[in-house]
């Protein structure tokens, strides 16, 4: 018996027996190269064919269930990939928009220091124009103060200077 549980003589008379079989060529007249096999092909015996289909099987079935395994574990590993790099993408896409909105306060920031300094910059300007409106305010004063002063003095000169008139006699 050979490896697949065959008598030796069989698996001889199956090869033997194929298409291209000495003796017979195709020539320009046959329509098909399998047309007349069946006639030509001896008889075989149908449990050898079985044996044989089941040797076939029982030899490429193992590998063939391992290669299935195989591609559905690296279809499934494909798919937690896929969903993983899409996790990736989605923390990726997060962290640029941390990064934008980051950028946005920084920015927001500076805008706000701006306008710190142009508060402080208007208080001051206030507080000195503030004071400088109050001494205008005094000078003013000091000056109505100065010329009133001026004014009363030159009153009393005039007054002053009516009494040192000769101022004529009356007679009565």
């Amino acid at each position: 018996m050979s490896i697949a549980g065959r008598p030796e003589g069989e698996e001889e008379e199956v090869v033997a027996a194929g298409p291209a079989a000495p003796g017979r060529s195709l020539g320009s007249r046959d329509a098909s190269p399998d047309e007349g096999v069946v006639e030509d092909m001896p008889m075989v015996d149908e449990k050898a064919v079985e044996q044989l289909t089941e040797g076939l099987i029982s030899h490429y079935l193992p590998d063939l269930q391992r290669s299935k395994s195989a591609l559905k574990e690296l279809t499934q590993n494909q798919v937690v990939l896929l969903e993983t790099l899409e996790q990736e993408i989605s923390k990726f896409k997060e962290c640029n928009s941390i990064l934008d909105i980051n950028a946005l306060f920084s920015e927001a920031k500076h805008y706000h220091n701006k306008l710190v300094n142009i508060r402080n910059e208007m208080m001051m300007l206030h507080e000195k124009t503030s004071k400088l409106k109050k001494r205008a305010l005094k000078l003013q004063q000091k000056r109505q103060k100065e010329e009133l002063e001026r004014e009363q003095q030159r009153e009393k000169e005039l007054e002053r200077e009516k009494q040192l008139t000769a101022k004529p006699a009356r007679r009565t």
